[in-house]
């Protein structure tokens, strides 16, 4: 209940930054993309003198709906700490580099019992993350998955992922090695999934043997699932 809720407000709150971005695109004000850029694009809008009166209402009554929305987030998010402190489990998955305490949070309550599934992969697929099969020599397309599963954990996962490779583009001190060679390779998205799958098969591992994990050495390699 707590993270659907969670999600629809997230959801809600993207809804809202376009909206303003869009109006805003009207009379020629742009930002980067980001929600910490919105602040100041809002500012920019409300010291133009030349914005039509009606427009800055709308521009207002979006911005006001939008911080109640990052209230309610806020206020969710709080639980969300509250019961990731309580949770040994949550508190290990936490140590995976990116995850942090709200998407380790996230994982402890959706995932019951990590055990129901025979293989790291079988939980990849459960999520959604596993590459779908193409007839190009029968080989699998990177970043091709098949989205079944759960949507809101894979959503979740693939944004930690997508996270960890901004850092690391922006001259992060953490680096793997073969992802390393991924990233100079590949598009971003595509790098996305192959790192959510393997920080999905990471968790499962994880959640079932009852070990932390454990950093070796400067780069911090991702330990091979089982």
């Amino acid at each position: 209940m707590l993270t659907r809720v969670r999600t629809q407000f997230i959801g809600r709150r993207t809804q809202l930054a376009n909206s303003i971005r869009g109006y805003a695109a009207e009379f020629g004000f742009t930002a980067p993309k980001g929600l910490s850029r919105l602040q100041q694009l809002l500012i920019d809008i409300r010291a133009d003198a030349t914005v039509p009166e009606l427009a800055m209402e709308l521009v207002e009554a979006l911005a006001t709906e939008l911080a109640r929305v990052d209230d309610q987030i806020a206020a969710l998010d709080k639980k969300l700490m509250q019961l990731h402190r309580g949770n040994e489990m949550s508190r290990r998955l936490a140590a995976i580099p990116g995850v942090g305490p709200i998407g380790a949070t996230l994982l402890s309550i959706k995932v019951v019992d990590a055990r129901g599934f025979k293989s790291a992969r079988n939980f990849a697929a459960w999520l959604g993350l596993t590459p779908k099969n193409h007839s190009t020599a029968g080989k699998n397309r990177l970043g091709v998955i098949t989205r079944a599963g759960d949507e809101m954990l894979r959503s979740v996962v693939v944004a930690v992922a997508t996270a960890v490779i901004g850092d690391l583009r922006r001259g992060g001190s953490r680096m793997w090695p073969w992802l390393k060679s991924l990233i100079a390779r590949k598009p971003p998205k595509l790098v996305a999934v192959a790192l959510a799958n393997k920080m999905a098969r990471i968790a499962w591992k994880l959640m079932i043997s009852g070990e932390r994990y454990r950093p070796i050495g400067n780069a911090v390699p991702m330990p091979t699932p089982i």
